[in-house]
């Protein structure tokens, strides 16, 4: 199929990588149109479908807005909310690409804009070995994605085009200004993107989640160390606000939700030698059951060597070569090839 008949449906935001994705496809010759997610409903969400559509005109490709406000609130916002009442730390922005950018918007693009691919700012390269989609690093290996697209599927990965994989950002932001895209000079988005300045995620959670006085207790020697005014406010590993005087510096290191106790100890406390996973989603199907791999268990950490066992029921344990900090239920555990770094699949840390 020739790229002028290859429709391509752009998820737009209106921001730096999603305008400069547009631009560089309608360059290349595919026939784009811009397509914007409206996922709540409010005046945040009102303003970015504005900057899109000024990002759309700008570039000279129609515009479309997909309303996933219903979805996004069940299966984004309220898995945030209920994650920190049970004493988990989520992370919204792998649901949203599985469940939202790659899932109801995926499906817009192609069932209503008859779009043979969706195309984001995400730095990632596919590449299609023998009929299998596999995601590789980008160029910018400080921006690279990888971690937040595990739960994507070969049927999701089929229809999808990374374009910026090739780029670093600098190079990103000099097209944007050579170009006059409206974008040009546009900050980094926010983490979560349904909490916007100036409130903080704690002002948030202290309004949606009643915040109940418990107990900080030390983890090895069973000692009250304080009170705290609501598990929800920490998350494993935590150091800084913690308020507690002692001998030590205090990280938490268990969160128990169902008796409001917030449990803390050393630096040593929060290493861990393994990790237990569910939930497991592989990109395509392995033909070992233990292998080494490379392992993340948080975005912004460096790879740590580690040995996988997959087991039933979509489980497995990862066991890392050196003990790793702050292993948090609720996050994701990503694994990549040892060989050259490509995903291989991930889970939920339990």
């Amino acid at each position: 199929m020739s790229k002028t008949k290859t429709k391509v449906a752009v998820a737009l935001s209106g921001g730096l990588d999603s305008s400069v994705c547009c631009h560089l496809l309608k360059k290349q010759g595919y026939d784009v149109v811009a397509l914007t997610a409206k996922m709540t409903d409010d005046a945040n969400f009102e303003q970015i479908v504005l900057n899109a559509e000024k990002a759309a005109n700008n570039i000279g490709v129609p515009h479309y807005v997909a309303d996933l406000t219903k979805e996004f609130k069940k299966g984004i916002i309220d898995y945030f909310e209920n994650s920190y009442k049970c004493g988990k730390t989520p992370n919204p922005c792998i649901l949203c690409n599985k469940s939202i950018k790659f899932g109801a918007l995926l499906d817009y693009a192609l069932e209503n804009l008859n779009a043979d691919f969706i195309a984001t700012g995400h730095y990632a390269r596919i590449i299609n070995d023998k009929g299998i989609y596999k995601l590789f690093p980008a160029a910018d290996t400080k921006k690279d994605q990888l971690y937040y697209l595990f739960e994507l599927t070969q049927k999701q990965l089929s229809h999808t085009i990374f374009p910026l994989h090739c780029y670093i950002k600098e190079d990103i932001r000099k097209i944007a200004i050579e170009n006059n895209l409206p974008s040009k000079s546009s900050k980094e988005s926010q983490d979560i993107c349904f909490i916007k300045k100036p409130m903080t995620a704690k002002k948030y959670l202290l309004e949606k989640i009643p915040m109940k006085q418990g107990r900080f207790i030390h983890i090895k020697t069973g000692e009250k160390l304080g009170t705290h005014e609501g598990f929800c406010q920490y998350t494993i590993g935590q150091r800084k606000g913690v308020g507690i005087a002692y001998s030590e510096p205090l990280y938490v290191a268990k969160i128990d939700a169902e008796k409001n106790i917030v449990y803390l100890g050393g630096k040593e406390d929060i290493l861990e030698n393994s990790v237990k996973i569910s939930k497991v989603n592989l990109q395509y199907p392995q033909t070992k059951q233990e292998f080494d791999a490379l392992v993340k268990i948080r975005y912004n950490m460096d790879f740590q060597k580690a040995h996988v066992q997959l087991s039933e029921n979509n489980k497995a344990l990862i066991t890392f070569e050196t003990p790793v900090s702050a292993v948090t239920p609720g996050q994701a555990a990503v694994f990549y090839s040892a060989d050259d770094k490509h995903l291989i699949g991930g889970g939920w840390i339990d």
